[in-house]
């Protein structure tokens, strides 16, 4: 596809995201598209997240679109580039800052639906995406909610040696431990992502001192469990207890989940998924505080032949500019609830 780069709206490890002006259409066109770019030398996540669109269907209502690739030139230097579908709303991270740090209960479910949807459907045809976090969840006009960013997708039969493979604060224990990579760890990472939904905090508790080593350790060898909103309705919290079950081979799958009281009676299969029926008061109350996630955290891919944390300290290394979790929030007091029978 022969194209004009816009300006820019995104950037990444991989390297910057432009809207995209088609030059054979450029006012005619009816989808808006961007173009995901990186030099030819370091563009491996992006021709991965190729391989991988274009082997999942095209047309899912959950899943980013995949319109096209090329190769430009660029002041003498060889760009590798991937067409992708514009969301107008820009992430699920971004919506939650907008809006406050505060995602109204039905959203809440709604938002998690979707994804299980889409997690459903890559799921089903082989593949693992390996990195689901609010980040990478895309919005678009409607309400309704796409997953993106594949660069760190695989197969499940893919066996390329033990990985350390995607953002630490979602990391399941299983890929800690050197362990399988497979769809449950999509699961845990979803259950990461509603907890962030629900209370705007990352659902591991950190502090300035702590480093991406610890963070690790307590996930993978500590033994120690996901924090759970205490505020949170009993079918919310039964929802993810069933995401962050240690065993991977006992949690549940998409499938099952989807069935899961909290989400299951949302709306009907006809109706509109960016509709949302919002009932006059909340099932159960929520407490939000009153300020922003700084925990947006970059995604890595690491590879390793063994894992031990009692020389853990090349994992800090490697993966502490990854983490962002050196600002810790001002605990202000959040604004009271007023429950209505």
């Amino acid at each position: 596809m022969e194209f004009v780069r816009g300006r820019i709206i995104g950037r990444g490890s991989f390297g910057t995201v432009n809207l995209a002006i088609p030059k054979s259409n450029p006012t005619n066109s009816t989808t808006q598209i961007v173009v995901k770019s990186s030099e030819t030398s370091s563009s491996f996540s992006l021709k991965n997240e190729k391989e991988i669109l274009s082997q999942l269907s095209n047309n899912h209502p959950n899943i980013i679109q995949y319109l096209g690739d090329s190769l430009s030139y660029e002041k003498g230097t060889q760009f590798y580039n991937l067409f992708l579908e514009y969301a107008s709303k820009g992430s699920l991270s971004d919506q939650l800052k907008f809006s406050g740090g505060k995602f109204e209960f039905p959203v809440v479910k709604k938002y998690t639906k979707s994804i299980l949807k889409g997690l459903c459907h890559i799921h089903e045809n082989g593949f693992v995406h390996c990195d689901i976090k609010l980040q990478n969840i895309l919005v678009f006009d409607h309400g309704n909610v796409k997953i993106a960013d594949f660069g760190l997708a695989k197969r499940k039969s893919d066996e390329s040696g033990i990985q350390l493979r995607g953002t630490p604060l979602s990391m399941s224990p299983e890929i800690i431990a050197g362990g399988k990579i497979e769809s449950p760890a999509d699961i845990w990472a979803l259950g990461c992502a509603v907890v962030e939904m629900v209370s705007s905090k990352s659902v591991w508790e950190l502090s300035p001192e702590n480093d991406v080593s610890g963070l690790l350790y307590r996930i993978g060898v500590s033994g120690e469990s996901p924090k759970i909103p205490e505020n949170l309705c009993s079918e919310g919290k039964d929802f993810l207890e069933k995401c962050f079950v240690k065993n991977p081979n006992e949690r549940w799958t998409a499938h099952m989940l989807l069935d899961h009281p909290f989400i299951s009676g949302l709306f009907d299969d006809d109706e509109q998924e960016g509709e949302v029926s919002v009932s006059p008061s909340p099932r159960c109350p929520f407490e939000f505080p009153d300020w922003q996630s700084n925990l947006d955290s970059d995604s890595v891919s690491v590879s390793v032949s063994s894992f031990g944390f009692s020389n853990a300290s090349w994992v800090s290394r490697q993966l502490e500019q990854e983490l962002i979790c050196n600002e810790m929030p001002e605990w202000n007091s959040s604004d009271s609830w007023v429950t209505i029978r």
